[in-house]
């Protein structure tokens, strides 16, 4: 791996990235140092990073809960006081070691503590690796609804070490991976090829997979940093994926999912709705969906749960005009944005995915 773009928000993942990150943070001076991690990352990675960096100064450790379920204002409010209290000033440095919870409300905290402060993100979950690493979005839930208050700004750089995917379960694995398919899907079908052979046990194929996924997202998120255009593609699946994500999140009822399983099945149902809207050739809505479902649980879904599902739609954020837009595709890596879908045919999504036999 080598480091990509140039300024701020800078990626490191080459052998020489752990220098590159300690070069970095002398040439920033801060005033004090603080690592945000979560229970898990405390324990398993922390200090590896402490070796690594070798610090002058001894690091503040701020830890929160880990999970989706803490991603929440409370949380800041909590981390917000601890950086008070322990005399964080707008020359310190808020590093956030952990998975995607852990560098999205980081990221969100350090920007708005004394009106910004630096941080850098060490992310250690395949999701944060091939997903919250590049971007700059930042945020938290409010309530069950995914992402609704945050901030775009890219941290000061980024560095990307696959030795960390050892410490965490395979669930989470797994769920890293619906991010890279996504990235497949929207960008091309060689790519999604190499995906569908993705073994984390290949460490040198590991490596090369999760940085084409970086320098796709980073070239989409280059060409449109706002999300004004092309950078809505980056959301593939994730308008019906979030509402399934929210509801299942909420409903006692219902198997909280992690958020790649959740994109994946919003990532068939869109495929679907493609199929019937853009013609998306049928061979590789069969490919893409029993691909997905060879990697992930089928999840059932009741009518009344359909319908809550459906309502929550009105919370994406792509939405204008009280309009649901949905990104579509003519094939893979032609795609078309801001659709209208009628919600007759997202119940015939949802049928084809319960229908679908492997």
């Amino acid at each position: 791996m080598k480091n990509i773009l140039k300024d701020r928000g800078s990626i490191y993942g080459n052998k020489d990235a752990w220098a590159k990150l300690k070069n970095k943070i002398q040439e920033l001076a801060p005033s004090k140092t603080f690592i945000l991690t979560d229970i898990n990352t405390e324990e398993n990675c922390l200090p590896y990073l402490i070796k690594k960096i070798d610090l002058n100064d001894s690091p503040i450790i701020l830890s929160i809960k880990d999970g989706e379920a803490h991603k929440t204002i409370d949380t800041c409010l909590s981390v917000w006081s601890e950086l008070s209290e322990n005399g964080a000033d707008r020359k310190s440095l808020l590093i956030n070691l952990g998975g995607g919870v852990v560098t999205d409300l980081g990221g969100f905290i350090a920007s708005t503590f004394r009106r910004g402060i630096e941080f850098i993100n060490v992310p250690t979950s395949l999701l944060s690796m091939v997903d919250a690493s590049v971007g700059g979005k930042n945020g938290v839930d409010l309530d069950s609804l995914k992402n609704q208050i945050g901030i775009i700004r890219n941290p000061l750089c980024v560095l990307i070490d696959t030795k960390f995917l050892k410490t965490i379960p395979a669930e989470q694995i797994t769920s890293g991976y619906a991010e890279m398919l996504k990235h497949g899907i929207i960008h091309s079908e060689e790519y999604w090829k190499e995906l569908k052979e993705f073994d984390i046990s290949n460490t040198t194929k590991t490596e090369e997979l999760i940085w084409e996924s970086v320098l796709i997202k980073n070239q989409v998120v280059s060409e449109d940093p706002n999300e004004t255009g092309i950078r809505k593609t980056l959301n593939y699946g994730h308008t019906l994926g979030h509402a399934i994500e929210s509801y299942c999140l909420e409903e006692t009822s219902k198997t909280t999912l992690l958020h790649g399983e959740a994109i994946a099945i919003g990532m068939i149902l869109a495929t679907y709705i493609s199929s019937i809207l853009l013609e998306f050739p049928a061979p590789k809505l069969e490919d893409i969906t029993a691909a997905i479902l060879s990697r992930f649980p089928k999840i059932a879904f009741n009518e009344k749960d359909r319908e809550e599902i459906i309502k929550l739609l009105v919370y994406d954020k792509k939405n204008s005009d009280g309009k649901v837009y949905f990104v579509l595709l003519h094939d893979f890596g032609k795609h078309k944005i801001n659709c209208e879908v009628p919600n007759s045919l997202i119940h015939k999504a949802f049928s084809f995915y319960r229908n679908y036999k492997e």
